[in-house]
């Protein structure tokens, strides 16, 4: 994974997959989550007002944007390496490495 891309691992299912938000992710996220600004989308997930289907979202915005095929329907259905707490840690660096000019992570 290159953090300088953007790029975060995710482990679906026992398989190691890039995860990236490039803008037609971005854009995704915001139709599938009802934001109006990508301002509005990153505040919504700061603030903490998310729901497990906000963060499948991301997910699977940010897995498409690594060039993963796939619907949301096996997102949901699969299983996610550290469960839930992985995941949300691998959604907020997500955003976190979308958003950074720099990343300390090497």
């Amino acid at each position: 994974m290159n953090p300088y891309r953007g790029e975060v691992a995710l482990v679906l299912d026992g398989e190691r997959h890039c995860m990236r938000l490039t803008l037609g992710a971005l854009a995704e996220l915001e139709d599938a989550l009802g934001a109006d600004s990508m301002l509005a989308l990153v505040e919504r997930f700061e603030s903490g007002a998310f729901s497990a289907s906000d963060l499948i979202s991301l997910l699977l915005a940010g897995l498409r944007g690594g060039g993963l095929e796939i619907e949301r329907a096996a997102l949901m259905a699969g299983t996610i390496e550290g469960g839930p707490v992985a995941a949300a840690k691998a959604g907020a660096l997500l955003l976190k490495r979308a958003f950074s000019v720099s990343d300390e992570a090497v």
